[in-house]
């Protein structure tokens, strides 16, 4: 999608499942070992009673719809923030959606809110800014 393809409110979303898999995975290439994320017993002793996924495991599903759904492909991704609302739990399905709130045609970049939910309830949002081709 090129700039000029983009209109103030557009938005896109991707769901995924939270697995086990996801967590140690995410545990390997980030090298995050906190032990709430991988320890059970743990984790039951922690606020949150189980396990949790990693904050940044929800949050970088908002990367994949910005380079894969909106903008899409070629998007260069300048800015994030993040405001963590809940945990999210093995076994959720957590769903990204970005929507676009401004654009600046002088330099081809645009800003869109963030979020991502679990049945509907907010566990993250914040402010994405991207540059787009074209």
């Amino acid at each position: 999608m090129t700039f000029d393809e983009l209109t103030l409110g557009q938005t896109a979303s991707f769901a995924k499942t939270i697995t086990e898999a996801d967590i140690l995975l995410f545990c390997a290439v980030s090298g995050d070992t906190n032990p709430v994320h991988i320890d059970a017993e743990a984790a039951k002793a922690s606020m949150f009673g189980e396990r949790i996924a990693h904050g940044m495991l929800s949050a970088s599903l908002i990367s994949t719809v910005l380079g894969t759904r909106l903008p899409g492909p070629g998007t260069i991704y300048l800015s994030q923030t993040l405001k963590f609302r809940a945990p999210v739990k093995i076994g959720q399905t957590v769903t990204a959606t970005a929507e676009v709130t401004a654009l600046d045609p002088a330099k081809k970049r645009a800003t869109l809110a963030t979020r991502c939910t679990v049945d509907g309830k907010v566990v993250l949002e914040g402010e994405a800014g991207v540059m787009l081709p074209g």
